[in-house]
């Protein structure tokens, strides 16, 4: 009987400690503009911060006319290391390439031999098509396809999902179109390689020597030539038009004040059905773009590393029973000059209690910064200090959860059961015992 007691209460013990274990674990705003613009698509973006601060049909296809150039250009410096140096002998055949597309020039002559930096001077500065169709010769070792090829490989790997190339200089063809998304992509990329700012920066040239001077084909950084397009701020890149196919386009930069920003302008209208041209659409729109972004918008500290933003629930700390977060990082975001920064809208994430230890700097939660229902940027939120554990606190949290749990109470509902029934047991096994007591017998005289 004993020996069955104490194996009816040693698995009471066990199931009493299974019970009570835990269970096993399995960053663009866009704003609007209060004026109207020519061009058919336009793309605007602050290169200090990558923030799209205006677009219109950025996605729709455009013929770029002479802005492929840029893409020639970066095709060009990727595969010819030394510009200065490397000598290219122009051939006749090449040049006949472009007898009768009217093609813009640059004045290059046959069997001379010019160097590959004036080649791209040739091309950038008066949209020289014979120095587009010279250059894709030589890199493309004897193939203007095997250029073109590169051209729209390289556009692949920019991340242009609107883009294909037909030729080097941007003549018109059905299979020849970009995007003005597309075309920034292009341009930022061209922007980081040697000598491109300089040289679509130019006015005028002498490379082919002083006879022979080339002039910039965008009036927008020329002050003698210029006239009203000229913009004192604005810096290259590069002008396009094939006639109302392509309309006016252009590629361009402007800095001031610390800002700099890029505008891709495409389709302004051209010429009228009497056969009147419209003015350079393509320069005016940018001019008015750029005016407008650097009289209203300036980089705002939006976030910074020193706030206490939120505070979450602290557990097992003594004496403490909330921690501060601070963003793990400062952030700054193009904004108009007049918005008030409690307009930010901010989304926490973050757990409604932490257990301690916590160090500094440990990961707690996510802030989500948006404006004018465009997502800005997301933040991670840190502990702002280090809080260690309280041993006795952990103790009493785990008695008490075993305590108030519902399994404690059925295993000690089994075992006061259990109790109740051994002595209900013991008590009839004691009488049972004295029932077998042997009768005493007694002897008669």
């Amino acid at each position: 009987m004993k020996k069955m007691i104490t194996i009816l209460l040693s698995a009471v013990m066990i199931l009493s400690v299974l019970l009570t274990l835990p269970p096993l674990q399995a960053k663009a705003a866009a704003f609007a503009i209060d004026f109207d613009t020519a061009c058919q698509s336009v793309y605007l973006e602050n290169l200090d911060t990558g923030t799209v601060i205006y677009s219109k049909k950025p996605n729709d296809r455009r013929f770029p006319a002479s802005t492929t150039k840029i893409m020639t250009y970066i095709i060009t410096v990727e595969n010819i290391k030394d510009l200065k140096n490397t000598m290219v002998t122009v051939k006749e055949s090449t040049l006949k390439l472009l007898e009768g597309t009217g093609s813009s020039v640059a004045g290059i002559r046959a069997k001379e031999t010019l160097s590959v930096y004036q080649l791209l001077c040739c091309l950038m500065i008066p949209s020289g098509n014979d120095a587009a169709i010279i250059l894709a010769d030589y890199v493309g070792n004897g193939s203007i396809q095997d250029f073109v090829d590169m051209m729209n490989d390289k556009a692949k790997q920019l991340g242009c999902t609107g883009t294909h190339f037909a030729n080097p200089h941007g003549l018109n063809n059905p299979n020849h179109y970009t995007t003005v998304s597309d075309m920034a992509k292009i341009t930022k990329h061209a922007l980081s390689l040697p000598e491109f700012e300089s040289i679509s920066n130019m006015t005028s040239s002498d490379c082919l020597g002083e006879d022979r001077t080339l002039y910039t084909t965008n009036y927008m950084i020329d002050p003698v030539r210029g006239g009203d397009y000229y913009y004192e701020y604005a810096k290259g890149i590069k002008t396009g038009s094939t006639g109302n196919d392509s309309g006016y386009c252009l590629v361009s930069t402007a800095s001031r004040d610390g800002y700099t920003y890029l505008c891709i302008a495409y389709g302004a209208p051209y010429e009228d059905e009497n056969g009147e041209y419209y003015d350079n659409g393509a320069m005016l729109d940018s001019q008015k773009l750029y005016q407008w972004a650097f009289g209203n918008f300036g980089i705002k500290t939006v976030i910074d590393t020193n706030d206490l933003v939120k505070e979450v629930k602290l557990r097992f700390a003594w004496n403490r029973d909330s921690l501060q977060l601070a963003p793990a990082k400062s952030f700054s975001a193009l904004l108009p000059h007049d918005l008030d920064l409690s307009s930010i809208d901010r989304a926490y994430n973050i757990p409604e209690s932490i257990d301690a230890p916590v160090k500094a700097g440990d990961k707690i939660g996510t802030v989500t910064l948006s404006y004018a229902d465009e997502k800005l940027a997301t933040i991670d939120l840190v502990a702002s200090e280090t809080v260690e554990r309280s041993d006795l606190l952990i103790a009493l949290d785990t008695t008490k959860n075993i305590v108030t749990s519902g399994w404690f109470m059925v295993v000690i509902i089994i075992v006061v059961g259990l109790v109740f029934g051994y002595i209900i047991l013991a008590a009839v096994y004691n009488h049972r015992k004295r029932n077998r007591r042997p009768v005493k017998k007694y002897r008669k005289f």
